[in-house]
């Protein structure tokens, strides 16, 4: 039976109720609509390295098959051959492997205008930071093969970067901690003048780690360095509590959807392994004040500090869907599936609502496969 939902305003959040209002909400509920028939589409998904440092790209898959509009053939775009989404099945239609990024832009859309020629690709949703650059310079080229995204422009992407986070927050009015960029060892020593132990240790597009003194400064520089390359960002370490939150703009000033949450367990990598959506109407506001100032496009991720005297600070911004989205779809908010109608061009409501202590806890998961299939995308590229 379909339940009865309250309309709340914008910003608002639904509150969980009892099982015995549950109970007579249901009695109350008017007969199920004959269910409507799902699209068929065809979206190419990146970031299937669902393993301890997550890619977004499982949790997103797992949204858009509980779409109620589309009906997805999901084509999966891997560029290492042991990534596990590769090998999940019953989430992936058919998956080819990719060159990494740093090969460079033309080689990239080389390879998607062949996987295109096979699978004729309606919507291609990009998962990764080290991508986005190629694919947002190569609109054009994507929508001549008639490939549609919906992605931020490339002022959104460059002047949000941890390099300058500093001047984003002064231009549009966000608390940001103090931060500078590094690109050699020899910078290190020069940093006791303007920061203070502890400080974190962040990487152009991943990691962050907190240093306490200056030998583990360079050990940190070193490691993401050979990852990521410079500059590596020195942030100054707040106290408090971390918040983040998903949401989606339209790129004309409106807030789509958004679903804050807070980390209730932290891997060494900083990754949350177990979250819950919290009611903040704080963070909601300064979110949607965010979008409306820059316009922004496409999926996001705010990461800020709320500080014991409810002081927010904006530790960084994703400019991508992050890989918690699943329990945004399990608070009611399905944004992968409204981003695919944004790229499609087809009219959609923001949310209005979404349920409070809903909590998300991820797990390790052993799956057994074939050397043959790994044989195989290693010698064809494609499985």
């Amino acid at each position: 039976m379909k339940k009865n939902k309250t309309a709340i305003p914008p910003g608002k959040v639904k509150k969980p109720v009892s099982s015995k209002s549950k109970a007579v909400l249901t009695q109350a509920s008017p007969k199920p609509k004959p269910s409507r028939k799902r699209i068929k589409i065809t979206i190419a998904v990146t970031g299937l390295n669902n393993t301890d440092n997550p890619g977004p790209g499982i949790p997103v898959i797992r949204s858009l098959r509980e779409s109620k509009i589309f009906e997805p053939r999901i084509i999966g775009l891997a560029y290492e051959n042991l990534e596990p989404g590769i090998y999940m099945r019953d989430h992936v239609d058919k998956v080819y492997q990719m060159p990494y990024p740093s090969a460079g832009t033309d080689l990239l859309i080389s390879r998607l205008e062949y996987i295109n020629s096979v699978e004729k690709i309606d919507v291609l949703i990009p998962n990764f930071d080290a991508e986005l650059y190629s694919f947002m310079k190569s609109s054009a080229k994507l929508k001549k093969m008639g490939i549609k995204t919906f992605l931020p422009t490339l002022e959104q992407f460059e002047e949000r970067h941890k390099a300058v986070l500093s001047e984003y927050g002064k231009k549009y009015g966000i608390s940001v901690p103090k931060s500078t960029p590094i690109y050699s060892v020899s910078e290190v020593y020069n940093l006791s003048r303007d920061f203070e132990f502890p400080v974190l240790v962040k990487g152009k597009y991943y990691d962050a780690y907190i240093a306490y003194n200056n030998e583990q400064i360079i050990n940190y520089f070193n490691k993401i360095t050979s990852k990521w390359g410079v500059p590596v960002i020195i942030q100054e370490f707040i106290k408090g509590t971390e918040v983040n939150v998903i949401a989606l703009g339209d790129g004309k000033g409106k807030t789509i959807g958004a679903v804050p949450m807070r980390k209730q367990y932290i891997t060494d990598k900083g990754k949350a392994w177990g979250g819950i959506t919290i009611d903040d109407k704080q963070l909601l506001k300064i979110t949607r004040d965010v979008i409306s100032k820059t316009k922004w496009r496409g999926g996001m991720e705010l990461e800020m500090i709320k500080t014991t005297n409810n002081e927010y600070f904006l530790l960084e911004i994703n400019p991508r869907i992050p890989a918690w989205v699943y329990l945004a779809v399990g608070a009611g908010q399905n944004i992968p599936e409204a981003l695919v109608k944004l790229a499609m061009g087809m009219p959609v409501m923001p949310y209005t609502e979404y349920e409070v202590a809903k909590m998300f806890v991820r797990y390790s998961y052993d799956m057994i496969c074939d050397i043959k299939t790994f044989e195989k995308l290693s010698t064809t590229g494609e499985l």
